[in-house]
């Protein structure tokens, strides 16, 4: 028999430099007053949906969201997994995106467009923040396989499972944005394969 594992993958609520533009990358910022109410939307949300575990990336953010959700349902402390960090924005991280535009007007064009070829100096490039999103994910899906699994990470993170599941190579922009505490349902199947699922009453 072939265990199914069940992944609901969320972005964090919002913070601040969310609302301010300001790229956060690495940098941790916490939720502000909106950012924790949609923490508990999305507890209130997926009351009801029988995870097993709740893992977060380890940045403020998406862990302060995730205990939050954790809070609410009654749960232990949940697993923070490095690889479910934001991509690291290099020197740019923490800048302004109206400072940039004057700065670096492709760069930011590039970035609005959540373009993935983009080239941060002192960053990741795509390929070594698609692996380890990817690693993390396989990690601990064998780890809890036949499990759901909550997930709070963040944008740029969703951008790589997207693609993944939707079988787009890493590079493809996606035209599109995920919103703080917006979900992404995906399947693991036979120990690796990656897949969109479609889960009813999210």
């Amino acid at each position: 028999m072939t265990d199914r594992t069940l992944f609901c993958i969320s972005r964090h609520g919002e913070t601040d430099w969310n609302l301010s533009g300001i790229l956060q990358g690495w940098i941790d910022v916490p939720l502000n007053a909106r950012g924790r109410e949609q923490s508990r939307e999305i507890a209130e949300r997926l009351e009801g949906q029988h995870f097993s575990l709740i893992c977060s990336s380890p940045l403020k953010r998406a862990a302060e969201t995730a205990e939050i959700v954790a809070d609410a349902w009654g749960r232990p402390p949940m697993l923070r997994h490095p690889g479910l960090k934001e991509r690291h924005f290099g020197h740019i991280q923490g800048m302004p995106k109206d400072e940039l535009s004057r700065s670096h007007p492709g760069l930011h064009e590039e970035i609005l467009r959540r373009n993935p070829r983009c080239d941060f100096e002192g960053g990741e490039s795509i390929d070594r923040f698609a692996d380890r999103v990817m690693d993390a994910l396989t990690e601990i899906g064998r780890t809890h396989a036949g499990s759901r699994i909550l997930v709070i990470t963040h944008g740029w993170v969703m951008d790589v499972i997207t693609r993944h599941v939707m079988q787009l190579p890493r590079t493809a922009v996606l035209e599109m944005k995920r919103k703080n505490g917006e979900c992404l349902w995906i399947e693991m199947v036979e120990g690796s394969t990656l897949r969109a699922a479609h889960i009813s009453n999210e």
